[in-house]
């Protein structure tokens, strides 16, 4: 398999592979199963693929990685909009 589909395919199954879990927590309103460290985590990990990917002028790694930190930052939101206040 040519290097760049494989690396096309990785880049959209991961980008979208919080978009399932987005919907349920819109859906349900409940982010009790959510770990906020988690989200905090993988945020920080997909925006620093992102630098690499303007570092190195890899179009397919900023790309993905930028939606992926959208839809993301989007869960976070969700996960303060519908945190149950103590």
């Amino acid at each position: 398999m040519n290097e760049n589909v494989l690396g096309i395919i990785a880049g959209v199954l991961t980008s979208v592979s919080m978009i399932p879990q987005l919907v349920k927590v819109i859906r349900e309103k409940n982010v009790d199963e959510i770990s906020l460290l988690m989200l905090l985590v993988l945020i920080s990990g997909l925006s620093l693929w992102v630098w690499y990917g303007f570092m190195k002028d890899e179009l397919p790694i900023i790309l993905s990685n930028s939606f992926a930190v959208l839809v993301n930052i989007s869960l976070l939101i969700c996960y303060f909009i519908y945190s149950k206040k103590a």
